[in-house]
């Protein structure tokens, strides 16, 4: 350890304060992190999902969205209804040119 003198003092407290200043940071980005693989029950999926929980119910009776059921209450993951919405996706047409183009040069290749 070096010995702080009284003219280095406001250099080394600005170092402490960016240092603090990236800890909080990397603890909040940690938190969101830690949130988005949270579990959800059925009023916080439906309100996540902009639902109805009659809806939602629905949506699970026929499985169309992925869950988890304990005993008699369901669960949700944050992140694999994400994929859920991600799933209906519609293609733009530069979309489905660069999939055209891609598959069609991949069949030349192995033809």
């Amino acid at each position: 350890m070096t010995k702080l003198s009284f003219e280095s003092l406001p250099q080394v407290v600005q170092e402490l304060k960016a240092q603090i200043d990236i800890l909080t940071i990397s603890i909040e980005s940690a938190k969101t992190a830690e949130k988005k693989n949270d579990l959800l029950n059925i009023e916080e999926a439906a309100k996540f999902l902009n639902l109805s929980k009659s809806t939602l119910y629905n949506k699970v009776n026929k499985r169309e969205i992925p869950h988890m059921k304990q005993g008699k209450r369901l669960y949700f993951s944050r992140m694999e209804l994400i994929s859920y919405i991600k799933s209906g996706k519609v293609l733009s047409d530069r979309e489905i040119e660069e999939q055209t183009d891609n598959f069609l040069s991949n069949s030349k290749r192995s033809a």
